[in-house]
Parts: structure tokens; sequence; C-alpha cells
């Protein structure tokens, strides 16, 4: 299937953006801040509890305003509307794209192929919520009568990172009678040290894969399994009192000996890096409870509404989304920084990192042509302050552009003196400095001896957003998170790339299922690799045997 569209590039607003680019590059936030006093209060944007300062951008009144006519020319609003309806706007897997019905309230319609598939929602979330109660109350007991006290979810990707990020964001309201470990990578020490202080009879896998297929997830649920077995004296009965499955494929998940009964699922219309608030989450409402799942869900859809509803102008992931294009297509900012002055948040980053780069990191046209222009930058980052006396230097002063997006809370979740005001003076204060800087002058003012002042010269003119909220609960990290779900949306339009395929990934995977057996082969493989590749098997295979 292809789709037509207007190439990027041949639009009206991006030759009008690229025109109007050369006329401001040379302009500096201090002179813009000079001429509009009022910068800083108008340039801000509000919703679900979410307030956006997007004043410290590079862009005038007429760059937001040709930002705007770019998402009317690319579509925009034609495309959140296929969304919403389950159009399959995933057109190289001829799939729906609904995230958002995970979270839609009962009562709600959303079709696909002619079903209302909200009531299967709700069915899995009942489901896992009658599970989590059975747990968290002692019900559910082990292969020996023990109740379970730890849980272990194994999966990778969509299937790690969400619930990783989720824990550890929303540990504050975590059941602590319960311990969590997470196993994604196949180096055996990830599920080593994940189990090696827990007792068999009191451990919980939840293995979480669609297909029940995946090559790493699959070889760390069989580990489980042996590792479980030999604590709890081999009876393969026990595997069904010490694993839940979250997948599709009853027939390989019952062959494991996974009662089906304990299988949760969802469906081929939510992505992985997607899929946090469905059942992948099942770990997160262990942790938290149904209620906070829940609240979580609700906040969620909360920012789904307004992306949906709320125009462009004032529209929180239609404009973080525009300025991210701005940055990367005129600007030439090839990085995102996400930077949390919050300590819960501190897996955030790394859960933008598989969103962002999975979804928009794309070198072709949803027509199947070659982009001529930057698609999705590098998203990385690390929790405030710790990052200031880290990578903050090169932000500053280094010679690349790097954006950056601050998130801060009012209110402190576990308040302690005067930390989280000190916390809170230094977003502010770092969005100031990139903004600002110290001119030479200013510096030569201070008494600075003269061959120091270039040295301690910041240029500013470094844009970034502040997002500030009342607290981190569990309603705002589902707004947080989809807000950068629809931002993603937003700068996939623009670009006119499919934001919810991953062929990139699939390469990589399909070369190793290749290279395994000739790794693990007793006589000598016969290999058609290129050279180099062959040799570093061939001394793999020696170092092996030189134990």
């Amino acid at each position: 299937m292809t789709t037509t569209i207007t190439p990027l590039t041949k639009r009206p607003a991006w030759k009008a953006l690229t025109s109007h680019h050369k006329k401001i590059r040379g302009q500096h936030l201090r002179k813009l801040f000079a001429a509009d006093p009022k910068r800083g209060e108008r340039m801000t944007a509000g919703a679900a509890g979410l307030f956006l300062d997007y004043s410290k951008n590079r862009v005038t009144n007429e760059t937001l305003k040709l930002l705007l006519k770019l998402a009317q020319e690319s579509g925009l609003r034609g495309r959140i509307k296929a969304m919403f309806s389950g159009e399959k706007i995933n057109i190289t897997e001829n799939r729906a794209v609904l995230h958002v019905a995970l979270r839609a309230p009962k009562g709600a319609k959303i079709i696909v192929d002619g079903k209302n598939v909200v009531p299967e929602v709700h069915a899995v979330l009942d489901k896992m919520e009658a599970f989590s109660k059975r747990i968290r109350s002692g019900a559910w007991k082990g292969h020996t009568g023990k109740r379970i006290r730890n849980i272990v979810n194994i999966g990778i990707g969509g299937s790690d990172l969400g619930p990783v990020m989720a824990y550890e964001a929303l540990k504050h309201y975590s059941e602590r009678g319960l311990v969590f470990r997470f196993v994604s990578n196949v180096d055996g020490a990830d599920f080593v040290e994940a189990t090696h202080d827990l007792d068999p009879a009191e451990t919980l896998f939840i293995v979480s894969s669609k297909t029940f297929t995946t090559q790493e997830t699959m070889a760390n649920a069989q580990s489980a399994r042996v590792w479980l077995l030999k604590g709890l004296g081999g009876n393969l009965k026990a595997v069904a009192k010490h694993f839940v499955a979250v997948s599709t494929n009853a027939e390989k998940v019952s062959a494991f000996g996974i009662d089906t009964a304990n299988m949760f699922g969802f469906w081929d219309w939510v992505g992985g890096r997607y899929s946090m608030d469905s059942a992948i989450g099942l770990s997160t409402m262990l942790a938290t409870g149904p209620k906070n799942y829940r609240a979580l869900l609700a906040g969620f859809h909360a920012m789904d509404e307004h992306f949906r509803t709320a125009p462009f102008e004032k529209n929180l992931p239609v404009l973080m989304a525009l300025l991210s294009v701005w940055n990367t297509d005129f600007l030439g900012a090839e990085t995102v920084a996400v930077l949390p002055y919050e300590n819960y948040l501190k897996r955030f980053p790394a859960y933008l990192q598989q969103l962002t780069m999975e979804s928009n990191g794309k070198h072709v046209t949803l027509d199947g042509k070659p982009v001529d222009y930057q698609t999705s930058p590098v998203y990385w980052g690390e929790p405030g302050t710790n990052g200031q006396h880290s990578f903050y230097q090169l932000i500053h002063q280094g010679t690349r552009l790097i954006p950056c997006d601050f998130i801060a809370f009012a209110h402190a979740l576990t308040p302690l003196g005067r930390h989280h005001d000190m916390l809170l003076a230094n977003v502010f204060a770092q969005a100031e400095a990139l903004a600002f800087g110290k001119t030479a002058a200013e510096v030569k003012a201070e008494g600075t001896a003269g061959w120091l002042v270039p040295h301690r010269v910041f240029e500013g003119n470094r844009p970034s957003n502040t997002i500030l909220a009342g607290r981190l609960t569990p309603e705002v990290l589902g707004k947080l998170v989809a807000l950068y779900e629809h931002i993603v949306f937003v700068q996939g339009a623009i670009w006119s790339v499919n934001p919810f395929d991953q062929w990139g990934v699939e390469l990589g995977k399909a070369l190793a299922q290749r290279i395994v057996p000739e790794l693990e082969s007793k006589a000598a493989p016969k290999l058609a690799h290129d050279s180099s590749t062959n040799n570093l098997i061939r001394l793999y295979r020696k170092m092996k045997t030189r134990e």
C-alpha cells in the first residue's frame, strides 16, 4: 500500500520557513526577550495540569505562524482524526494505531474492522485487576503454599522499558512488601543478578511477549523456568503457580506450562513502544495497585483529549513537536536532552529513547521515497541535578546545539528541608543560563583577567522548554507519557514518515539467528559472511575453548 503526499520541502510553509530562517538565524534570545517584555508570559501553554514555557526557543511570532501553517499543510488534523477513528494508518503493516483505546473510558466507541474494541480493553483491565488483588492480598499462593513476594518481569523493548520506567517513576506509590525486578538483556548477568537473592517459592515471573517467540525474552523465560524448577524440586506443576504471560499465543504459552487462564492479551494495533498502559503494564498494576493504575490511564486519556480537540496554537504536543522540527531541520540540532528534575523519573529519558527514535528514525517517507531532510533527533538525558555535574558543560559551552526539555514539579513527593527549593532553583537557573548566557563584557565587569575572559563566556541562545506540574502522581505520569507519544505522532506527520513500524530492528535480529548456530556448532562451521564477521566468529570460537 502506498500513499501520495506533497513532499515536505515543496510545501509552501516549508519554503517560507526556509526564507524566514535566513532572516532571523542571527537573532539572539537576549534581543528577542528585550524586544518583548511579556514574551516569557505570552509564549506559554497549559493543559491537563501541565504548564509549558516555550519562550526560550529561538522563534518569533512569525516562526510560530509558519510552523502552524506547516502543520495544516501536512494534514495533521486529518491524521489525528484518522488515528482516533481506528483507520489503518500504519500502512506498512496494514494496522490501526490505537494506543489511545487502551485508556478510553468505558462506554467509549473506537471501531476497528467494524468492531468496538473498548469493551475488550476493559475486559483485560478487569482481569488484570482481579489478578493484582489476589497477588497483593496474598490470596495467590505459590507451589509450596507460600505467598508471592517477588515479581520478575521478563521482556525487552517496549515490554521492559515502559514497565521499568513506570515502576521507578511511581515507586512512591508502590507496595513496599513486594520486590520488583526486571530482566531484559540476553546477557546472562541480567537474569542472574535479578534473581540471586530471591526465593523461588515466593517468586512470580511475568513473561511479556506478544508472540511468545521473542528471542531474548524466551531465552530468559527458559532460564527462569530452569531456575524455578531447580529450586522447587523439579515438579512441572510448579510452573503454573509461578508464571503468567502477557501474550496472544495461547498454544506456546500452554506448552511452556503456563495456565492460559493467566494469560493477559493485547492487540496488533498496539505497538510495543506504545504498550505500557496495556497488559504489558501488569507489573505496574501489581506494584501500585488497581486504583493508581486506573489513575495513570485517566492521565493518558486527559492528554489524548487535549491533543485531539485543542487548537494547534494551544496544543502542547503540537507546539513541542513543531519546535522540535524547527530545531532539527532549520537550526541543525541533532539531539534533544530530556532533563527531569525529579529523581523518580530517572528512567524516563531511556523510555523516550525507544518511543522517539524507534518511531521516527526513518529514512523514507510514507510513499517509500528517500527523505532529503533530517528526521528524528537523538533523545537522551539524565535527572537533574546530576547531569549538571556531568554533561551540562557541553550543553552550555560546546560546539553543538542541544535543545533541552526541563521537567519539574512544584511539590516534592519526599519533602526534605530545603532540598526541593534548591532543586527547582537549578531548573530555572539552567534554562536561564542556556538562553541568555554571559557576555564578555559581563565577565570583564566581574574583574576577570583578560586572558581568562574567553573561557568564562557563555554564548547562550540555546533553546529549551520547561514543563511544570504540581507533583508526580500516576495521573501526571500518564499525561507526560501521552504528551511525548503525541509529539512523536506530530513529528511523523510533518516528516511524512510512519512512526508505527520498526523495520530497522529486523535485519540485525535475522542475522543473529543465523550466527547463533555458527557459534554453538561443535564442528567448524562453513562461514559465508564478510571477512570481518567471519574472522570474529572464528576468534570467538577459539577463545571459548581457552577457559
